[in-house]
């Protein structure tokens, strides 16, 4: 049965403020990192994370699944991982003499792929149909992934030796590419502090993590957050942005030079689906342009692809977002 729209808003608005709350507490100094895992939740998008190591993504998806019923796998990605550590593969039986499938880690709901850019591309293609699809094809049999189904990939921005540079066909299938830094002083006490308490438990150890969410529950949170609305003028504006990627001659000569390729319409649609998961996030029940700007480099980072003569002039993907945001006029 269908949770009424006023029950969502009741109960599990204040259910996804306590998770932020207690992932925040276990996360520290990374509350973006869990702002975006929650609005990709929402969204029903995947996540790609870039960051040095140490910086608590791996704790930060495992934290989210142990909180929402899920059940949870990661895969440290190498150069010699095979298509069918992912998908799985047909075992041969000796007891009735045929072969079975074993499923494979990407038949779990949250999955986190582990340096994802140090697989080869027949890897990457089946993860790709997996994001896509959300399905797994082996031979001639194709099985369904479950419903609720999230990939966190990450990748390391300091070592580029023995990796593989993730296509663009799969790059559009996250719905955010999120960056993250170093934690502030104060962070990094309260991290150590942490540390301390952690190694303490390890003669004691803690109670389990409670859930907070159901499966059923992220579904009809996601129903809620599709039914925030959107003003018709903050839908032409979304789209114009992601227009102007395409089209940036109208917005000046130094924008032209500086985008090769621009946003294709997977880019609107999640810009829309974030904002309104930014939105109901933020208690509202409606989205404004600030929904949108909070979102619109994650959503684009990725999927706005620089020229050559960017790349020789030092300037990255993010000062061509902040650009267009200045130019491209509000609504």
């Amino acid at each position: 049965m269908d949770m009424p729209e006023h029950e969502a808003q009741d109960r599990l608005q204040p259910a996804f403020a306590q998770l932020r709350e207690e992932l925040r507490r276990e996360i520290i100094g990374q509350p973006h990192l869990i702002d975006c895992l929650l609005i990709a939740l929402l969204a029903d998008g995947h996540l790609l994370v870039e960051g040095a190591p140490g910086l608590a993504k791996t704790t930060a998806v495992k934290a989210l699944a142990a909180r929402i019923e899920a059940d949870f796998h990661r895969v440290q990605f190498t150069p010699d991982l095979l298509p069918a550590d992912l998908t799985g593969t047909d075992v041969f039986r000796p007891q009735s003499g045929s072969f079975e499938f074993e499923r494979g880690p990407l038949f779990h709901n949250i999955v986190l792929a582990d340096e994802i850019n140090r697989a080869p591309a027949k890897v990457q293609s089946a993860l790709l149909e997996a994001m896509a699809e959300r399905q797994i094809t082996v031979g001639r049999s194709t099985w369904r992934l479950p419903d609720l189904f999230l990939v966190m990939a990450t990748q390391n921005p300091i070592e580029q030796e023995g990796t593989f540079t993730l296509p663009e066909a799969q790059l559009d299938r996250f719905v955010m590419h999120v960056t993250i830094g170093y934690p502030d002083a104060a962070a990094e006490l309260a991290i150590l502090q942490l540390a301390r308490e952690q190694a303490r438990r390890v003669l004691h150890p803690a109670p389990p993590v409670r859930a907070l969410l159901s499966p059923a529950d992220v579904f009809a949170a996601r129903d809620a957050a599709l039914a925030v609305h959107v003003a018709p003028a903050l839908e032409e504006y979304l789209a114009q942005l992601v227009l102007a990627t395409r089209d940036a001659g109208r917005y000046g000569s130094e924008l032209k030079r500086w985008i090769a390729w621009g946003g294709s319409p997977r880019a609107t649609i999640a810009l829309d689906r974030c904002a309104r998961a930014h939105a109901w996030l933020a208690g509202r029940d409606y989205a404004l342009p600030e929904d949108v700007h909070a979102i619109a480099h994650e959503v684009l980072r990725h999927r706005v692809l620089l020229s050559y003569e960017a790349e020789a002039e030092g300037v990255r993907s993010d000062q061509v977002i902040d650009r267009l945001l200045d130019l491209v006029p509000l609504p």
